[in-house]
């Protein structure tokens, strides 16, 4: 009987030590094991590194600047402390640096966002920037609509209120 721990009992190709692991078609790396380390490059790498989320964040905060909602949740007179911790958030999310939580700690994002009133208004402010940003990025469908997916699960995630 074939042990289904060894990746050659499935039949699927098994690169020879030292040699590149396999990664699908669509760019989406795969794992060993559901917390094992990836078999190829990750979101992160895949979508071009810092310099994606880098712009990414740029272009959705150039437009959260003139946002009569969005901009007065950010305390800072300058937005870009913020655009760099957004920026090391994904980073880290999608693959790249641990740097968010070296510096932050933990995400905890719904408790980050609770002293805020995001309601469904600055959902959809927020979104309606960030997919304008991410279409500046040009990815390539499928990273596309995953790491549109994942923004709007976030964002959803983070309506705390109601109210208008």
């Amino acid at each position: 009987m074939n042990d289904i721990r060894d990746p050659a009992a499935s039949g699927a190709p098994v690169p020879a030590p030292g040699a590149s692991a396999p990664v699908p078609a669509a760019g989406i790396p795969l794992r060993g094991s559901e917390h094992g380390a990836a078999l190829g490059p990750s979101f992160y790498e895949t979508v071009g590194g810092r310099d994606t989320f880098a712009r990414l964040v740029a272009e959705f905060y150039r437009r959260v600047a003139d946002d009569p909602v969005l901009r007065p949740m950010y305390p800072e007179e300058d937005l870009a402390p913020a655009a760099e911790r957004l920026t090391m958030f994904l980073e880290q999310y999608w693959g790249g640096p641990g740097t968010y939580s070296e510096q932050r700690g933990h995400p905890r994002l719904r408790m980050r966002h609770q002293p805020f009133k995001v309601n469904p208004d600055a959902r959809d402010r927020w979104l309606a920037h960030m997919r304008a940003a991410v279409d500046t990025l040009e990815l390539p469908p499928l990273a596309e609509e995953t790491l549109w997916d994942y923004l709007q699960r976030a964002a959803f995630a983070m309506v705390n209120t109601f109210e208008e």
